[in-house]
């Protein structure tokens, strides 16, 4: 049975009419913890221009690939999805690519801090020129929490595992400059969550 994720099916519409007009220009993108793989169909199916590529854990990678495996039977799918690539971001090695834009979601705050800036240490060695970096997920701003839920969800991952928990925006900012990455756009989405854009300069 393929594994499904309730929350993609929520999202997916949302996040797609914040990131297609952002990728219209480009032609290849790599989701990093694709999870089920659900947005990955989803989003290439309606951005049929782009070369979409999956990754995650090894563990889930039989499961994007059922998912892949339906898509690609399907004849009015364009054939724009490539097969999953095994990365954990704290592994030694990346994977050989480049491509214009990276795209994660809900992924930053399951993360340990550590692998939030190997994420960010790694993403321009991937990014073409001018290339962009997608997340999607919760943030606080100014060391505050946007809503009592956030605040209940980071109390929920906290006991799950203490190194993970919703990320500060500034945070991130100083990190992503770092690494020559600029936040040029900071979108409100539905349930408390934010598409945040940034992009290689």
């Amino acid at each position: 049975m393929k594994p499904f994720a309730e929350s993609c099916e929520q999202n997916k519409q949302v996040i797609l009419d914040v990131i297609s007009p952002l990728l219209r220009n480009a032609q290849s993108v790599l989701e990093i913890g694709s999870g089920t793989g659900q947005h990955a169909i989803f989003f290439a199916a309606a951005m049929a221009h782009l070369i979409w590529h999956t990754s995650e854990r090894q563990d889930a990678i039989a499961g994007i690939q059922m998912w892949l495996d339906e898509y690609d039977a399907n004849p009015q799918n364009p054939n724009n999805i490539r097969p999953p690539l095994i990365l954990d971001v704290m592994q030694q090695n990346w994977p050989s690519i480049n491509v214009d834009a990276v795209f994660t979601a809900n992924t930053l705050h399951i993360m340990h801090w550590d692998e939030v800036q190997r994420l960010f240490e790694q993403l321009p060695d991937m990014l073409n020129e001018q290339g962009c970096f997608l997340v999607y997920g919760p943030f606080n701003y100014n060391g505050q929490y946007t809503s009592n839920s956030n605040r209940q969800f980071n109390q929920w991952l906290k006991n799950r595992d203490p190194l993970s928990g919703i990320r500060e925006l500034d945070d991130l900012k100083t990190l992503a400059e770092q690494h020559s990455l600029y936040l040029k756009e900071d979108y409100a989405m539905p349930a408390n969550n934010r598409i945040l854009f940034w992009q290689k300069k």
